[in-house]
C-alpha cells in the first residue's frame, strides 16, 4: 500500500495531467486522493508545496520506468541504455501518458511561475546530465560541451514528440521512429 503522501502525489499527477496546473484545486486533489484537505496541507504545507513535490514525483517515476531492467536480463550497453531512456518516454501506457502530460503542464505553467521555473530547470538539468553521461559512454572522445548540447537537443526532441503524440498530432510509432533517428544523428555527429 502506498503511503498517504505518495497517494496524494499520484492523484496530483492525474489531476494536473487532466486539468493543468491552474486547474489543480486542493479540494479536488483531496477528493481524487481520497484524503482530507487538512492531510494535504499537513504533508505539503500549501499548493506550491504540492506542485514542487509532484514535479519531483513525476521525475522519479520517469526515471524508474526508463531505467528498469529485467531481473534476469543481460546488462545493456551504453547505447542500448540511451535508446531505452529516451524511447521509453514514448510508450502508450497510462503511467507514461499521465507523467508526460503532467510534465508538459508544469513546464507550461513555469512560464508564469518563477519558483516552479527554477524547480523545473533543476529537474531538466538532471535529465540532460543523465543523457549526456550516457552519450559520453557511447562517444568517450566527444568534448563535454558537445555531449551537453546533444543531450539538450535529445531531451527537447522527446518532450516535443511526446506533446505532439499526446495531442493526437503524431502516431506513437512515428514518434518513436523520429526519436530513434534523432538519437542516431546525435551519436553520429559526436563521432565526427
Amino acid at each position: 500500500m502506498a503511503s498517504r503522501s505518495t497517494q496524494i502525489l499520484e492523484a496530483a499527477a492525474r489531476v494536473i495531467a487532466r486539468r493543468g496546473v491552474r486547474g489543480l484545486r486542493v479540494e479536488e486533489l483531496a477528493e481524487e486522493a481520497g484524503v482530507s484537505t487538512a492531510l494535504i496541507y499537513y504533508h505539503f504545507k500549501d499548493r506550491t508545496g504540492v506542485l514542487r513535490k509532484t514535479l519531483e514525483f513525476i521525475s522519479d517515476r520517469a526515471e524508474r520506468y526508463t531505467t528498469h531492467l529485467a531481473p534476469d536480463g543481460e546488462p545493456l550497453s551504453p547505447r542500448e541504455e540511451l535508446d531505452q531512456m529516451l524511447l521509453l518516454e514514448l510508450q502508450d501506457t497510462t503511467e507514461v501518458r499521465e507523467n508526460s502530460s503532467a510534465w508538459g503542464e508544469l513546464r507550461a505553467s513555469a512560464v508564469f511561475d518563477e519558483v516552479l521555473r527554477e524547480d523545473l530547470a533543476r529537474a531538466t538539468l538532471v535529465w540532460i546530465q543523465d543523457v549526456a553521461a550516457l552519450l559520453g559512454q557511447v562517444r568517450p572522445m566527444a568534448p563535454a560541451a558537445a555531449l551537453a548540447a546533444a543531450a539538450e537537443r535529445l531531451t527537447a526532441l522527446v518532450e516535443g514528440l511526446s506533446m505532439r503524440w499526446l495531442s493526437g498530432m503524431l502516431r506513437i510509432d512515428h514518434a518513436r521512429t523520429l526519436m530513434s533517428e534523432g538519437i542516431e544523428a546525435e551519436v553520429e555527429r559526436l563521432g565526427r
